[in-house]
């Protein structure tokens, strides 16, 4: 006869296997599309290395997401950094949606709270260097004035 936790293990074991049967969809959509943040091909180079995974239409999937429930909590960050910030959609915000977001990059680069450390301590090279925060940090402030310059020329 069967132990029950003998039993106990055997059930974890089948739920196991039986979850990486179920995975997310992907996001694997365009980065290139007319909604897309234009930026200089420094920044741009910079965004995309260190943010889009999470906050744009398409995210390289490492080997590891194949492996449920990773793969689940994974694509929940990918959905909730989307939702929060989309550069392929961000041409299609509101000025004032724009200007609230790049004042959201800045703070959350200058405090070191993006990109998230979970997701540098295994993609190092996504790890921001003391002048790639000082650009992103100018890009954002040189973008916010022109669009704030936008708005005030728009109300003469």
């Amino acid at each position: 006869m069967m132990s029950k936790k003998k039993k106990i293990l055997y059930g974890l074991l089948i739920v196991l296997v039986v979850i990486q049967f179920i995975r997310p969809a992907r996001n694997n959509g365009e980065l290139d599309n007319e909604n897309a943040i234009f930026t200089s091909l420094e920044v741009g180079k910079v965004l995309q290395t260190s943010c889009f995974d999470c906050h744009s239409d398409k995210t390289n999937y490492p080997w590891y997401t194949n492996i449920q429930p990773l793969g689940w909590w994974l694509n929940n960050h990918i959905t909730e950094g989307k939702r929060e910030l989309n550069f392929s959609q961000f041409e299609s915000y509101s000025l004032k949606r724009k200007l609230k977001k790049l004042k959201e990059i800045r703070e959350q680069i200058q405090e070191g709270e993006m990109p998230l450390s979970s997701y540098t301590l295994i993609h190092s090279y996504a790890k921001l260097s003391a002048e790639q925060k000082d650009l992103l940090i100018k890009w954002t402030e040189v973008t916010t004035n022109y669009l704030s310059d936008t708005i005030t020329q728009g109300k003469e």
